[in-house]
């Protein structure tokens, strides 16, 4: 049997990372990031010698507007193999109207097993047609909709399943 890999998706942290949030990372293989990052201090808590870490840049990560500075701003958009399949990471603010935005991203990324997008701050696992649509909503503080949000995928094999994530407002 193949060895499991967790890829924990999240977005929307507008520089701030809630602490569950980062537990989560700190078990997982991969960390993948859709944009409104907000600091650089956010992804320096992500990376970790253990896992991968892929972001992309957000409506509100312009060059020299994050706290603290940073190299470089994250590339609008990433595409990751991952075992069974490929995962495309945008932030999502693009794709309009917001009704037809699941179907312009699996129009723009007919090969991807997995599109994740935030910018919307709503959790959301569209899995009914391939490629999925995954929404981890917000992993910071601002506009959560009932709490952090974020999204396990579990991946054996071939097998993905995905788990979403909300935490209580602290």
């Amino acid at each position: 049997m193949s060895p499991a890999t967790r890829a924990l998706i999240l977005a929307d942290t507008h520089g701030y990372l809630d602490a569950r949030v980062l537990a989560l990372a700190e078990t997982s293989d991969w960390v993948l990031h859709a944009g409104d990052i907000g600091a650089q201090t956010v992804l320096q808590a992500l990376a970790g010698p253990c896992r991968e870490l892929i972001a992309v840049r957000g409506n509100n990560d312009p060059p020299g507007r994050w706290p603290g500075g940073g190299p470089s701003t994250p590339p609008a958009e990433a595409q990751v193999e991952l075992p069974g399949g490929r995962i495309v990471l945008v932030h999502g603010h693009r794709e309009n109207p917001v009704a037809a935005r699941h179907g312009k991203l699996r129009q723009r990324f007919p090969q991807a097993r997995a599109i994740i997008y935030g910018h919307s701050h709503r959790l959301v696992c569209d899995l009914e047609h391939l490629p999925w649509v995954l929404n981890p909503g917000a992993a910071g503080k601002a506009r959560t909709f009932g709490g952090p949000s974020c999204i396990l995928l579990h991946i054996r094999g071939n097998s993905w399943r995905v788990e979403p994530m909300r935490f209580p407002r602290t």
